[in-house]
């Protein structure tokens, strides 16, 4: 296939095990791999559907698998999920995808957690699947996911996460949950930069940080080492006001040695207008280089893309929400394929929504080839 050959998915992928008795099986693990990203790529949420495509595109499969008991069934597929390896699974995929986009380096990297409500089951007394997510923003990259019982156990996730991803050069960013001094170690350990949100979760920091901008306030932050930046945005009926401030090599912070490398605190102060009404709310955050207050502020916005361009769309686009998967690594592993599929499909430079797409590329195995392997011929394995 050429988006094996060609952009060498083998050799990506040969660290993966197929998790069967050799003596069972039928079909072979890359086969049921690809039809996978293929079907959920061309617009196919949940295994019966990823079957259906597989069958009713068998002809065009053929061209490139050697399939030689034919489509797997979805009982077979889900299955073979099941078993999976899931931290091997996205190894592969990361370093395919990586491959494939052309990455030399990564400047952005958004950290947040996700719940598929749909894997929800009351009748086994289990709640919904909890998955922190790792995001390259400029990119727009799916590099990882974590898998956790509930939102309060991302703080343990999340060094887990990081361990799989290159950190070296790159800013991590994380909202206030991921604010926690082993995780500052972490980042700063394996080569990365951070930028954290500060709230209640810790007070002293937080408190520490409102007496630096009351102190520089009060002397009008003359002898202070400080930047500003202000941006204004309008649009649907809203007029919103950002002005980023931060402070560098701040004093005052208690057990500052603790928070490996902190030399900048900022603040966000946001006036919001809607319908007449205005609102305002002060933001903090931390980070540990000496950057402008415009590359901080710039760095926050770009953040919330994980939850706009992959959150958003992997409910929205990919029914993720509604699929209800029950056994937890099938489901963690068919998030994994919808991630990369939707790397794939944003990649594309048609026109038209991401649901478009998946379903021109359900359509057009031409078009579903495109995104698959850009410009590159298909070539038989």
């Amino acid at each position: 296939m050429s988006w094996i050959a060609s952009l060498a998915i083998k050799k990506h992928f040969r660290t993966l095990k197929d998790p069967r008795r050799r003596h069972r099986r039928l079909h072979r693990l890359l086969d049921i791999v690809a039809i996978a990203i293929c079907a959920v790529t061309g617009g196919a949420d949940d295994w019966e559907e990823i079957a259906a495509f597989g069958r009713r595109h068998h002809e065009w499969f053929k061209k490139f698998l050697a399939l030689p008991h034919g489509i797997p069934s979805h009982d077979t597929i889900e299955r073979v999920f099941a078993r999976l390896d899931t931290r091997v699974f996205q190894t592969c995929l990361r370093q395919w995808l990586v491959a494939l986009s052309g990455v030399l380096g990564l400047e952005q990297i958004a950290i947040d957690g996700k719940t598929l409500r749909g894997s929800r089951r009351t009748e086994a007394s289990f709640g919904p699947l909890h998955l922190v997510s790792a995001w390259a923003t400029r990119n727009h990259l799916s590099l990882g996911e974590i898998a956790v019982d509930g939102k309060s156990n991302e703080i343990t996730a999340i060094p887990k996460l990081l361990e799989l991803l290159e950190l070296k050069g790159a800013l991590v960013t994380i909202d206030a949950m991921g604010c926690q001094k082993e995780i500052v170690a972490k980042i700063r350990e394996r080569g990365g930069h951070y930028l954290l949100t500060v709230k209640d979760n810790q007070q002293h920091l937080l408190e520490d940080i409102q007496n630096c901008f009351v102190q520089a306030h009060d002397v009008d932050y003359k002898g202070v080492d400080y930047d500003q930046y202000e941006v204004v945005n309008t649009g649907h009926g809203r007029h919103e006001k950002r002005h980023y401030t931060v402070l560098y090599e701040p004093a005052g912070i208690r057990n500052q040695e603790a928070w490996v490398d902190l030399r900048v605190v900022g603040m966000c102060y946001s006036e919001r207008t809607m319908n007449g009404v205005t609102s305002s709310e002060a933001r903090y955050f931390i980070g540990d280089q000496k950057k402008s207050a415009r590359y901080y502020g710039i760095a926050l916005r770009n953040h919330w893309g994980i939850e706009n361009r992959l959150h958003w769309q992997l409910d929205v686009s990919f029914a993720e929400d509604a699929n209800r998967t029950a056994n937890r690594q099938a489901a963690e592993n068919l998030s994994l394929v919808r991630r990369t599929a939707c790397t794939l499909v944003k990649r594309h430079p048609s026109p038209g929504g991401i649901r478009n797409r998946r379903r021109q590329a359900g359509w057009d195995t031409d078009y579903l080839e495109e995104i698959l392997r850009g410009g590159a011929k298909l070539e038989k394995e």
